[in-house]
């Protein structure tokens, strides 16, 4: 069973588990500069989490639960994606269990991510299209319960995988792997249905945020003008969701461009694809949620700001003026 798990790998062209890097000068100064810059946008997120708890309204209102759970997702996301690009880079093997663990949360706050916004876009779209009936629809027990939801659809597919492989192998747990998604499989069908899953699943998404996107922009301009500054405000951030949406469908274009390297047997090319690809497209979306939706809102901003400085007299006045 392992031999055909190796020949799976070997069909989707895992070349970088395999590529024997030289940690000189030049790798090392990448991956602390990664590293350096998932830590410096966890740590952001971390101050906008403090900033949306330390207020009883934030941490009540489903807008701003989603909000956090945002934070909190991309957060964990980036330190988990940190640690397996630092695994692969050091051609380090774990143990089937843990890798399958640290796959597991990466992958699924990874598919969280377009979830949630959509969820958020919905919340919009219920909040401007249905105003009378928005805290009735939008309620706190059916803003958790859309976040379970969120991650039991993001996470299924990996468990029906995982189980999968426990089943017909029983030795697979206890091998030690390069540590990928792909290497978890164990018939090659699974990477197809992963494919299809994705697919469904992203096309999904942007159907959902589309579909609020329009109804909101056809409604802003039917609204009264002591309502329109509203609707055009959640106009433009489903606008952005769209916008962080598309970042997200990049990483599929961009496993074929590494793919495509991979097989052109170009070392240094498929390294550095793969350096672009965990900095711009795993990272920088990541750290736009506190940037965009954090900032852009005037009641979380003056928040920020006053923990970001470490409670500076300064903005203390107008923080408690909220």
């Amino acid at each position: 069973m392992a031999i055909i798990n190796e020949t799976t790998a070997e069909v989707l062209f895992i070349h970088q588990q395999i590529f024997l890097v030289a940690l000189n000068e030049g790798p090392v100064t990448k991956l602390i500069f990664a590293i350096l810059t998932s830590l410096l946008f966890v740590y952001l997120n971390g101050v906008m989490l403090c900033a949306l708890w330390s207020k009883p309204f934030l941490k009540e209102t489903p807008r701003y639960i989603l909000f956090a759970h945002m934070l909190l997702n991309d957060s964990i996301q980036l330190v988990f994606t940190s640690m397996l690009y630092i695994f692969s880079l050091c051609m380090y093997r774990l143990a089937t269990v843990a890798c399958a663990f640290i796959v597991f949360v990466s992958g699924t706050t990874f598919r969280n991510t377009p979830l949630n916004l959509a969820v958020m876009s919905m919340e919009r779209y219920m909040a401007i299209c249905f105003p009378l009936r928005h805290t009735e629809f939008v309620t706190q027990k059916r803003t958790f319960l859309a976040i379970a939801f969120v991650w039991f659809t993001a996470s299924c597919n990996f468990i029906v995988d995982f189980l999968i492989a426990a089943i017909l192998d029983p030795n697979f747990l206890t091998l030690h792997i390069f540590c990928t998604r792909e290497r978890l499989f164990i018939k090659p069908w699974q990477a197809d249905v992963l494919q299809g899953f994705n697919a469904f699943f992203f096309v999904s998404v942007t159907l959902i945020i589309v579909f609020t996107y329009i109804s909101i922009m056809i409604t802003a301009r039917s609204v009264s003008t002591n309502k329109k500054d509203s609707a055009r405000k959640a106009h433009r951030t489903v606008l952005l969701h769209l916008i962080q949406l598309g970042l997200c469908l990049i990483t599929f274009l961009y496993s074929i461009i590494e793919r495509a390297a991979a097989m052109a047997g170009s070392d240094t090319l498929f390294l550095d694809l793969r350096y672009l690809n965990y900095l711009f497209v795993l990272i920088l979306p990541r750290c736009l949620s506190p940037l965009i939706y954090g900032l852009r809102d005037n009641a979380v901003r003056p928040l920020f700001i006053y923990r970001f400085c470490c409670h500076s007299k300064k903005f203390q006045t107008n923080v408690y003026a909220q």
